[in-house]
Order: C-alpha cells, then structure tokens, then sequence
C-alpha cells in the first residue's frame, strides 16, 4: 500500500523570505517612528516648565536674547534665518536649474556623466568643510569690503552652494520625467530648442522643481555650523547683507553656555519652536513630493502656457 504523500503546509521558501523581509522592514519603521517620538515628547517636555511661566509669545515679546537674565526673544534670529534661506534660494535655484538643463538636454553623455557624479559628490562634503572654505576664502574677500566679513551675505554665498546638490539631483528627476513628446511636438512646431526648454519642459516639471527647492529650504533653515561660523553669532535683524547676524538654527549650539547657566532650559523651548518649523516644512515637502514620482509614471499636462 503506497501512502499519499502529504503537502507541507509551511509556506514556499520564497514566500518565508518576502515575510521576515518585510516584517523586518516594518520593525525597523516602528522603530524610527519611536525614535521621532521620543525625540519630541523629549523637547516638548523639557520646554514645557519655562513656557509655563510666560507662555509662548514671550518668545517675540521680551527685550531681547538674553539668556542669563531670562529674556528670549527669538525674532530676530528667525528673522535671520528666513534671510539666509531666502536668500540662498534666490542664488541657488537659477544655478541649479541650469545646471539641471545642461546635463539633462544639452551636454554630451560623457560629459554630462562627470557633472551629475560631481554634483552627488558634493552633496556628500560635510558641512564644516563648507564652512571652513567660507572662513577662508568667502568672509575675507567680504572684508575687503565691509568688515568684519563675518554676515548675512557670507551665510548666504555658502549656503547656496551647499543646497544647490539637493535641488539639481531633484530638479533632474522632475526634468527627466516630462514626456518625451512634449519635446517632440514643440519642435514639429517650429520652436526653438532654448523656448521648449524654458516654456514647455521646465513648466512641465514645476511641481518637481517646487518640491526640490522646498527640500533645499528645509536644509539651508536647519543649517547649523556654517551659519556659526561664518554669520558672526550677533543676534540682531538685519538691516544690511554685510552685517553680521545669529541664526535660529544655531541659537542652541552658540548659547549652550548661557542655557546652563540658566538651569538648561532655554535650549529646549527653541528646539521645541524649531521642531515646529520642522514640521510645517515637512508638511510642505511631503505634500509635494509625489510630484516628482508623478512625472515618472503619468504625463504632467503643463496649464496656462
């Protein structure tokens, strides 16, 4: 008598491989989710004992940033800050935006090979090289002029150069993904190779190159040792480019003395403020990037051209 043979009913082997990768994957997901939260509830109840005692407006209220006598006003470094990224967008946007157009449509392949390489490299320099090399060469030929060198302009020339590999990477994916026969029909037309590029290609990929200087901002915004190192760390608005200013992002490195000296608590209400701009850039970023994976896979049909 043969007996049946009996089906395991494990699961295949590449069945059991799919599900430990991704229940992996999920746990390591949980598990940054936790850190984020730990994180947070971290700032918000460290800040939460002084901001019970004047509330949140005293933050644009009081006399000034003086932390040994319990006054924090912050507005001047986030008026600083938005200066800086401001500015840094308005210099890095237009360099990065050609440089997308040149390694994308016009450069030969080689050639255009060796430029996205440099570009990837660059964004991979750490920031304190960035802000040597601002120290050294940027902020002195700024005092030829104005001294003390250290400004709001120095922060704004190293900064632009440091966000200009974030928004080229992104501003080439979005320029890669236009269908290839919106260029094709401009040129059955008649248009000119520089108006198809300006008027049909870049509108086609506006959401993409929205969303790369939007992840540009959240980094120039957040940047904390070179705007320290080449800003000059005087809290004040600035009223020239040529002055020098503090920066929001660096208020809990550069004060970390005076916060100690106050019972470690100023550092906290910034970092909880500067967890919610964190949060509104996020939310902008996010909300936008699927504009990007969007021109990937559908036709992003260009509107008011």
């Amino acid at each position: 008598m043969t007996l049946p043979i009996v089906e395991s009913i494990s699961p295949p082997p590449s069945a059991l491989r799919g599900w430990v990768f991704w229940s992996a994957m999920t746990m390591l997901a949980l598990l940054g989710a936790a850190i984020v939260f730990l994180i947070v509830a971290f700032l918000l109840g460290e800040a939460l004992p002084l901001i019970s005692k004047g509330g949140l407006t005293r933050f644009f209220t009081d006399e000034g940033w003086w932390p040994r006598d319990a006054s924090f006003n912050m507005t001047p470094m986030v008026v600083a800050s938005l200066y800086l990224t401001i500015g840094a967008l308005l210099v890095a946007t237009p360099l990065s935006l050609a440089i997308s157009l040149v390694t994308t449509f016009k450069a030969p392949t080689g050639l255009a090979r060796l430029m996205r390489n440099l570009v990837e490299l660059s964004a991979a320099v750490p920031t304190v090289v960035y802000g040597l090399w601002g120290v050294s060469a940027i902020v002195p030929i700024i005092n030829l002029w104005s001294p003390p060198g250290a400004s709001l302009l120095a922060g704004v020339l190293v900064v632009a150069l440091m966000i200009i590999p974030t928004i080229s990477v992104l501003t080439q994916s979005a320029l890669q993904g236009v269908p290839v026969a919106y260029v094709q029909g401009a040129a059955e037309l008649g248009v000119s190779e520089n108006q198809t590029l300006l008027r049909i290609v870049v509108l086609a990929a506006r959401q993409g190159i929205f969303s790369a200087m939007v992840l540009g901002a959240a980094r120039a915004i957040g940047e904390t040792m070179v705007v320290l190192m080449v800003c000059g760390s005087i809290v004040q608005v600035p009223t020239s480019l040529f002055e020098p200013v503090g920066m929001y992002a660096g208020s809990g490195v550069a004060l970390h003395e005076e916060a100690f000296n106050t019972g470690q608590e100023s550092p906290r209400p910034a970092g909880g403020t500067r967890l919610k701009l964190a949060s509104i850039t996020g939310w902008q970023s996010g909300a936008s990037a699927p504009s990007v994976l969007h021109s990937f896979f559908e036709p992003v049909t260009p509107s008011g051209e």
